[in-house]
């Protein structure tokens, strides 16, 4: 699948489409989010942990971590700064939060340290144009023995195919587009850099998971 550059205009673009959704972000989409909960679930932090969610939008994943896993450090990095206020408000001081754009960003410069103990992407990757590029700039921003986790839309196999088409009628509206080609470009990037790789289908396969583990 071809990609395109992540731009000063895809920014703009975000922050256009959130700039009132925002304020709903959380009460819609936890009907048809799924999967989260369970990435979350089996993150197996422990404490003094460092997590870095790339795309972390309103904060409500990495506000779940902290509260699932006691004496981890969250860290959030967003392209869109109007969900930054979001997640500014959720998280107060028990988040280093951060504008910049998944593909390209400097975590010594933006968060003060080198290497993340667990990487985060949650349903970010249907919505970043270069998607492989933040999947393998996440990956290499994992510390050793560090592990990046990965939730998105899937293939809908086992939908209707009346259903499946009218779901991702209705995503392209919010310009999200499924990377049903995610487990072979992560197997992809785990051979060329002797990761660990573990995919999982949600029912239906309507999400899928990632796990890279370095």
């Amino acid at each position: 699948m071809a990609t395109r550059p992540h731009t000063p205009d895809h920014a703009a673009l975000m922050d256009k489409v959130y700039r009132g959704q925002r304020h709903i972000y959380d009460l819609t989409r936890k009907y048809y989010l799924f999967g989260r909960d369970r990435l979350i679930r089996e993150l197996d932090c422990q404490p003094g942990m460092a997590v870095l969610e790339l795309g972390c939008g309103t904060g409500r994943n990495l506000e779940l971590i902290r509260k699932a896993w006691p004496g981890v450090q969250c860290h959030g990095l967003d392209i869109s700064s109007e969900m930054l206020k979001n997640a500014r408000k959720r998280l107060g001081s028990e988040g280093r939060l951060a504008l910049g754009d998944a593909t390209s960003f400097d975590a010594p410069a933006l968060f003060g340290r080198e290497g993340f103990d667990r990487v985060v992407l949650s349903y970010a990757l249907s919505m970043i144009p270069d998607w492989q590029g933040a999947l393998t700039r996440g990956a290499a921003a994992l510390a050793p023995g560090g592990s990046l986790h990965v939730v998105d839309f899937g293939d809908c196999s086992g939908m209707p195919g009346v259903l499946r088409g009218l779901l991702y009628g209705w995503l392209a509206r919010f310009h999200v587009s499924p990377r049903q080609d995610l487990p072979e470009v992560a197997e992809r990037l785990a051979h060329a850099h002797g990761l660990r790789l573990e995919v999982m289908r949600g029912p239906l396969g309507y999400y899928q998971m990632v796990r890279l583990t370095r």
